[in-house]
């Protein structure tokens, strides 16, 4: 008997309230040839991958100048992550900016962490600000179906920090109706 793949449910909430428990198989692909091993869902990656070439006129263009700094995470990359920012930057720095393993949206392969191209980037917090490319980026987003999951003033509602380089493919309805009225995605599901 032929089984058929489940879809995929782009609303699925991943925080510390609610862990990630994979019923799915996730079809994952590399976002671009330059930054190796970022992988995200195959949907997600393909609507990046048309806003970059709506913002720069070619997807290359787009990821010469932003930077796919981390996509899907394994939950042992994630656990080594959790550890490593302990030892480095301590628990409240941890406890604001990662998520603990098993809890965080990077697992599903519809999270990604964006910076600008730059010399140095930083894993935690790469660098993407509100305006330039990147906030024309911000422009576009939801039209490609992607919200920045982690708003400043929602930090209460998300339990992580203020993130503006964390992007969440949620679809493009959702993302255009969470866009407008201003909702996080745990404030759409309620």
């Amino acid at each position: 008997m032929l089984r058929r793949a489940a879809a995929v449910d782009y609303l699925t909430l991943v925080n510390a309230e609610r862990p990630w428990r994979p019923d799915e198989r996730l079809r994952l692909v590399p976002v671009n040839r330059q930054d190796k091993g970022v992988m995200l869902q195959s949907e997600a990656a393909c609507q990046l991958n048309r806003l970059l070439q709506q913002l720069t006129g070619s997807a290359e263009a787009g990821w010469q100048q932003i930077a796919a700094v981390s996509g899907w995470r394994s939950r042992q990359e994630q656990r080594r992550i959790w550890w490593q920012s302990l030892a480095e930057n301590g628990r409240e720095f941890t406890e604001q900016y990662v998520a603990r393993p098993g809890c965080s949206e990077h697992q599903t392969g519809l999270a990604i962490d964006l910076g600008l191209r730059l010399p140095e980037i930083d894993f935690i917090r790469p660098y993407f600000p509100y305006d330039g490319l990147a906030g024309r980026f911000r422009q576009l987003a939801a039209e490609y179906g992607f919200v920045e999951r982690y708003p400043q003033g929602k930090e209460a509602v998300c339990g992580i920090a203020h993130e503006p380089w964390h992007f969440r493919y949620v679809g493009r309805l959702h993302a255009l109706i969470m866009q407008k009225r201003g909702l996080t995605l745990e404030e759409y599901l309620q």
